[in-house]
């Protein structure tokens, strides 16, 4: 099978002094997304020969704490969809999302 598209995202982080994020942008041009600026991403992938996840964990030095608890549940719950789209597997589907629940109200998050 030969490739037909090729579609790329980059991420800028700006770096203090002692290397902690201060800025980070990230493009991704099939979605019309130039220089965006976010305050936290988190990035996982797959190593299929060490069988294990890879990832990058960025937030910037003035990411409020109460935006990464949102994020923090908001990332939670997508990736539980897409475990669930992934898999099938509606028991631990519907464990999770309890937990999410449960993350929501123990930080008292609403309308999340």
């Amino acid at each position: 099978m030969s490739v037909k598209n090729k579609s790329k995202i980059e991420v800028i982080v700006e770096l203090d002094e002692n290397k902690i994020p201060e800025k980070i942008f990230w493009t991704a041009k099939d979605g019309n997304i130039k220089n965006k600026d976010t305050k936290a991403a988190f990035l996982s992938v797959w190593d299929s020969e060490k069988k294990e996840s890879l990832r990058i964990d960025l937030w910037t030095k003035d990411m409020p704490i109460d935006d990464m608890k949102i994020f923090f549940y908001q990332t939670l719950s997508t990736m539980t969809d897409t475990y669930e789209r992934a898999t099938q597997d509606q028991e631990m589907t519907s464990a999770m999302k309890e937990f999410c629940n449960y993350f929501s109200q123990k930080l008292k998050l609403s309308n999340n």
